[in-house]
């Protein structure tokens, strides 16, 4: 069933989109909201290319997405960790010979909770623009500082980036680029994904602030700064690369990896909204949670996020070196559609299978005074809170061997679950992350019979 928007929704988008372009005074944004990878809508305002008013604007339309490239760096190195060819708690000295800088983890990297500079270049680089040579690279890491200690605080570094594409380019035995190519943008079917701008593309452009005259802007993030930010793409693309990571294909990623990316691993602000994943940062809006990246870079910024219980995806795209906050449009986008139109409801289907060792198990539990509901659903073992809201997930179990399960997801996630039983066979009480859990309501004192 297709989410279908109102047309008072359609025209309040488009108004926000002629906002956003405004206030940022980009000459072109291009913008979509989608539900699952479906399109609900899109706009394209202003002009694409300023010397070429022919030139197409719209979900097609090429644009710098800077720092959205490191969504895929950091799946990458998690494809890699999934293969067994690295842990994310190995030291960066490990994997990259040469390297002195000892403690530096990969998971640091991934969370920006390293404490190393944030940029990988000299300081006179943002005077000449001269890409360091990828050569260099392990000599120029080792010249940088750690200006924090690790996981005290959240330090953005585009220079932990380019480490873990050297990583991803050492271990697979070929280029950064070629890793992509091969591991995410054919798996996926991102065509027009690219480091190598292709038609119809939008220009790069500054506008000063005190006149409104358009200055070009040069392509930056080149060589070993690709890992960080190299990559051009489109509003249909990036809706499909969050239609992926909404629901990856385990044969290229597997669900409860990208899960875990999705574990804030340290505070963006100090009012507790935004945190950092592995690769993503995670932000908290009206009762949701929305995963995704910003982008910037001259003549690029961009904001690109989803949230997976709704399954919407907002991408925004602008090409003016200082927009606004990308971040904000982008899940406004999103967030009105969630708040003004209802998602399409799926029918409730029957199950097919009850396995009759699971039929003991369901019914309601007590532990520590409070109510438990132990169900099927699906062929699988499931529990909810008594009472909780409906919307919360529910914890699922997966047999581990004879009266034992794992946690796989929800609530104790990792624990496991044993049913001890009496002599005569029946069950006498569960114990669930070792707290124990019965028919009847006890207290710590009672002894369960």
């Amino acid at each position: 069933m297709r989410y279908e928007l109102l047309d008072t929704t359609r025209r309040t988008l488009d108004r926000m989109a002629v906002e956003a372009q405004r206030v940022s005074r980009t000459p072109a944004l291009a913008a979509g909201v989608a539900h699952r990878g479906d399109l609900l809508w899109s706009a394209g305002v202003g002009t694409a290319d300023l010397a070429d008013p022919s030139v197409p604007l719209g979900v097609d339309t090429q644009f710098l997405i800077a720092s959205n490239t490191k969504t895929f760096t950091a799946v990458m190195v998690l494809q890699l960790r999934d293969e067994g060819r690295l842990r994310l708690d190995d030291h960066v000295d490990d994997l990259l010979p040469g390297s002195a800088h000892p403690g530096v983890t990969v998971r640091q990297l991934l969370a920006h909770a390293s404490g190393m500079q944030r940029e990988p270049v000299a300081a006179e680089f943002w005077d000449s623009l001269e890409v360091p040579p990828t050569e260099r690279f392990v000599e120029d890491w080792n010249a940088k500082e750690r200006v924090l200690e690790p996981h005290t605080a959240w330090h953005y570094s585009n220079l932990g980036y380019l480490v873990l594409g050297q990583i991803v380019a050492r271990l697979d035995g070929r280029s950064w680029a070629e890793s992509l190519q091969a591991r995410l943008l054919d798996p996926v079917g991102l065509r027009d994904t690219t480091l190598e701008p292709r038609p119809p593309q939008a220009g790069l452009y500054y506008v000063p602030p005190f006149t409104d005259v358009p200055v070009d802007e040069p392509i930056l993030f080149t060589g070993i700064l690709a890992a960080a930010g190299g990559l051009a793409s489109t509003v249909a693309d990036l809706v499909r690369w969050h239609a992926f990571l909404l629901d990856p294909d385990e044969s290229v990623l597997r669900k409860d990896t990208l899960t875990e990316m999705l574990e804030p691993h340290a505070v963006r602000d100090d009012r507790f909204n935004g945190a950092q994943g592995l690769g993503f940062a995670v932000v908290r809006r009206d009762g949701r949670t929305w995963f995704g990246h910003t982008g910037g870079a001259p003549g690029g910024i961009t904001g690109a996020y989803s949230d997976r219980e709704s399954g919407l995806t907002a991408v925004v795209l602008m090409n003016n070196s200082v927009a606004k906050d990308p971040e904000g449009t982008a899940i406004g986008l999103a967030e009105h559609v969630a708040a003004h139109d209802a998602a399409p409801l799926t029918p409730w289907t029957p199950g097919t299978t009850a396995p009759a060792d699971l039929l003991p198990l369901v019914g309601v539990w007590f532990s520590e005074g409070s109510a438990f509901v132990f169900r099927i659903r699906e062929g699988r073992l499931e529990a909810v809170v008594g009472g909780a809201d409906p919307s919360l997930a529910p914890s699922v179990f997966e047999r581990t061997g004879p009266d034992a399960f794992r946690t796989v997801s929800g609530r104790e996630r990792g624990e496991r679950l044993v049913v001890h039983r009496r002599e005569d066979g029946s069950i006498r009480l569960l114990a669930w992350a070792t707290y124990r859990f019965t028919r009847e309501p006890l207290g710590f004192g009672e002894r369960a019979i």
